[in-house]
């Protein structure tokens, strides 16, 4: 649930009662959790991957067994807290590092949980340049145990032909995927 609607949710159970001001605090400033000492996450250096091609005109290789849940303009693949989201929109131009910090960078820190960027650069992809957005968020709390995790996260931006397509995958802090990343990010190709 994202914190505009919790604090809607608030609003409505608690009224404007003299609580709510204590409440709200507690919501904006969330703090990074602690990373996990043996994280839960590693991508097997076995790992089997298929491609995966959408009908709105990208590909890209995805580890094989995950779940996935399409969605209007792409998939996320998932297992445990590995997550892998592809999706694709229309775009007049490729993405720079200003546009990418005044834009997604900054939607990043407003809309998640307690985002840490590290880093937003350029970088070449065998499918082509791209912006690379390398930070660190809290996870969504556990629907059970309410439980987070902090999380490493990558979020890619390709551009052709009138497409942006982005990827985004995490892991757990700490989680060893750097050449399972590199093999996902490489695989990207707009058609």
């Amino acid at each position: 649930m994202s914190r505009a609607l919790l604090r809607a949710a608030l609003l409505i159970l608690i009224g404007a009662s003299a609580t709510f001001p204590a409440i709200v605090p507690a919501l904006a400033a969330e703090a990074p959790v602690q990373a996990e000492k043996n994280p839960p996450g590693d991508i097997p250096d076995s790992q089997v991957f298929i491609d995966y091609s959408s009908p709105e005109g990208f590909s890209a290789k995805v580890p094989e067994g995950w779940s996935r849940t399409d969605h209007a303009h792409g998939a996320l693949f998932f297992d445990k807290y590995n997550r892998l989201d592809l999706s694709v929109a229309p775009a007049t131009q490729a993405p720079t590092p200003a546009s990418v910090k005044a834009g997604e960078a900054a939607n990043l820190q407003a809309t998640g949980h307690a985002v840490t960027i590290n880093s937003i650069k350029p970088i070449t992809l065998k499918g082509g340049p791209a912006v690379v957005i390398d930070y660190s968020a809290n996870s969504e709390p556990n629907a059970v145990t309410n439980k987070q995790i902090r999380l490493e996260e990558v979020r890619y931006l390709l551009f052709k032909n009138g497409k942006l397509v982005t990827l985004d995958m995490a892991a757990p802090l700490g989680a060893d995927n750097v050449d399972q990343w590199n093999l996902m990010s490489n695989s990207v190709r707009i058609n």
